[in-house]
């Protein structure tokens, strides 16, 4: 099998108007870091990789698979966004967790008995029968992150994962992600988020600026998102 996430010279439209523009990658590091401005094209990229859109040309692949092949995606790749109310789509937590397994074909018995494992391993099998609603931002993106850890991707792609929660929760969730075993690619704004990846890319104005270990992006984003916060004009915007 093919191994990482390529691109291809990938470019996006959506409603007329370029989005991404020949992405060029090969993804293979433990940890990748995805940076830039709000409108940069860093939330693009990923619902890209993930298959939630099409790129209107260019080729990629994940882990050999197209991410139109849905039922190689289920085990390729999992997503997790930076609300959790995007995500969920079930009343109760035991039917949320079950969900993708189901999906990927698991007999809907050995799902919920899946599931109930993994909360009573998470020391959360009081919130089998819960209201989805009724719990925490925090516990609700906790939630999506076992939901998508029951699927056993190899990659998790991780959209502004801590920008909603407060400190001790980030806390937690970090060392959670910090701990797993799959390749993980990060979306943020903030250059500490990303400090201790491998690798670091810089999207600008759905452009690759660039591509490289973190104390070599990090300084030039650092650099250049001071610069333009001196000037008083957001006509770039």
């Amino acid at each position: 099998m093919e191994s990482g996430i390529h691109l291809q010279d990938v470019s996006l439209t959506l409603q007329g108007k370029p989005v991404l523009a020949g992405i060029t990658l090969h993804l293979t590091e433990p940890r990748i870091g995805l940076i830039g401005r709000n409108g940069s094209g860093k939330t693009s990229l990923l619902r890209l990789i993930a298959g939630l859109v099409a790129p209107t040309s260019g080729s990629l692949r994940v882990e050999g698979a197209r991410p139109s092949d849905r039922k190689a995606m289920l085990g390729a790749l999992g997503i997790l966004f930076q609300n959790p109310d995007h995500q969920i789509l079930f009343p109760t937590v035991i039917e949320e967790l079950a969900f993708g397994l189901i999906q990927q074909g698991i007999p809907k018995p050995q799902a919920l008995t899946r599931a109930r494992a993994a909360l009573a391993a998470e020391g959360r099998a009081h919130w089998e029968n819960a209201p989805t609603h009724s719990l925490s931002q925090g516990q609700r993106q906790y939630l999506c992150l076992l939901s998508v850890l029951l699927m056993q991707p190899r990659w998790l792609l991780l959209d502004e994962p801590f920008a909603a929660l407060d400190l001790p929760t980030q806390a937690r969730l970090r060392r959670r992600l910090d701990a797993l075993p799959q390749r993980l690619v990060t979306i943020s704004h903030a250059p500490e988020a990303v400090q201790a990846c491998q690798r670091v890319l810089w999207l600008e104005e759905g452009r690759l600026r660039a591509d490289g270990a973190p104390d070599q992006v990090l300084p030039e984003f650092g650099a250049e998102m001071a610069r333009r916060g001196a000037v008083d004009a957001d006509t770039d915007l």
